[in-house]
């Protein structure tokens, strides 16, 4: 009786590794989806200009927070070059925690598929939209709410899949 209880201990945690690892780590739920975009008030990449969450209002847009640092980030980068370039999607980057001259040179040597970029340097505006690490992007309908949540690099399949149908509808939103 003395070893039931650690063998059914044992048993129990073994079933939840078991079903742990057949989770998906890319889909965690995010609390703000169907919820307006987190507020904020940052400065664009040059300083110019500050920008809220009321500049992405009016159409369906993605916000993907990236970094010069950031591996995964020069992953999705040629993804995120043909949506904007070849479907025409509207894409606003959140430079996350990093600097402006990093940023700008990363962006210099890989290209701007972003219509503009906000400086994020103190990551304070990626923790109120529950960023876990960058790359994430998010999908806002035309009236700033969350509509999506990617974790990761984008990918044309992501694309394909859950964000251009979420735009179609976000267009209506």
């Amino acid at each position: 009786m003395r070893f039931a209880i650690p063998i059914v201990v044992l048993v129990g945690l073994l079933a939840l590794l078991g079903y742990g690892l057949r989770l998906d780590p890319r889909v965690v739920p995010s609390p703000l989806i169907g919820k307006p975009a987190p507020a904020f008030d940052l400065p664009n990449l040059q300083g110019s200009a500050r920008v809220t969450p009321l500049d992405l209002r009016g159409r369906p847009v993605l916000v993907n927070f990236f970094a010069s640092w950031c591996a995964g980030c020069q992953v999705e980068h040629p993804v995120l070059m043909q949506l904007a370039h070849e479907y025409g999607v509207e894409i606003v980057g959140m430079d996350y925690k990093d600097t402006q001259e990093a940023a700008q040179q990363w962006l210099d040597r890989h290209g701007l598929p972003y219509r503009s970029v906000i400086a994020d340097q103190q990551g304070t505006a990626g923790l109120d939209w529950g960023v876990y690490g960058v790359p994430e992007t998010f999908v806002l309908g035309a009236d700033g709410r969350i509509l999506y949540k990617q974790i990761g690099p984008m990918t044309l399949e992501a694309w394909r899949e859950h964000i251009a149908p979420l735009m179609t509808a976000g267009r209506a939103s």
